[in-house]
């Protein structure tokens, strides 16, 4: 058995023992100048759920990315550690070159696509996910959790963009299946569309129950179960 089903095995068994929920709702991160960070994070679309201040010594803004359950906090006096040093915060998107292409026409500098390659455990670039070795282009075989891209925001607090369509087993309950936004939506139907279009050629008939099977392929996509043929 592979490190990786070891791995993802002890995911399933985790996620069936529920307890309380613990629900990660917000990041803080350490900024210089807040009123630059609010600029910065506001360009990019982002959600501005509050900024709230108490006289000159305590200041905290919050903003959410499109379609997220997480948020980002800074602010002035929310915390100590040192103004950039956040790092590897992750950014998931169904569509890795639109999402670059996004923040690009925001006028935000952001890495080329890339992905892991050669010995992803040494390498003179910046560590990431899957090692330190940056290969440009997304992941040749366009797999899921594999392709990357970065940017930092003024005070170079680092983000990635991780594309992934389909999770690993274990990751997202089927019974609970959601989409965080009409992209999202649109990508999987696509994707179901595809597979569908596959589908019928097998079967050399047309399918009048499509919507009932692209149902089925799109939740189990979702939850890391074996796909419908």
């Amino acid at each position: 058995m592979s490190d990786t089903q070891v791995r993802s095995e002890t995911a399933m068994k985790t996620a069936r023992t529920r307890g309380l929920d613990m629900k990660l709702e917000i990041i803080v991160i350490p900024v210089s100048d807040v009123d630059r960070a609010k600029r910065f994070y506001g360009d990019l679309g982002w959600r501005l759920d509050a900024d709230f201040s108490s006289g000159d010594d305590w200041r905290v803004i919050q903003f959410t990315p499109p379609g997220s359950g997480c948020s980002v906090i800074f602010g002035k006096n929310v915390t100590a550690a040192a103004p950039g040093s956040a790092q590897g915060l992750y950014l998931i998107v169904s569509n890795i070159e639109a999402a670059r292409n996004e923040l690009l026409r925001r006028g935000v500098e952001v890495s080329e696509v890339f992905h892991a390659g050669g010995d992803v455990h040494t390498g003179a670039d910046e560590p990431f996910l899957s090692g330190s070795l940056r290969v440009s282009g997304p992941d040749p075989e366009r797999q899921s959790y594999s392709s990357f891209a970065s940017f930092n925001d003024p005070d170079g607090n680092g983000w990635l963009f991780q594309e992934i369509t389909s999770r690993l087993p274990g990751r997202v309950d089927a019974d609970e299946t959601s989409f965080a936004s009409s992209s999202d939506l649109a990508a999987a139907l696509k994707r179901a569309a595809a597979a569908h279009g596959e589908h019928e050629k097998r079967t050399g008939q047309h399918d009048e129950d499509w919507p009932d099977w692209y149902a089925e392929y799109m939740v189990r996509e979702q939850a890391g179960k074996s796909l419908p043929s």
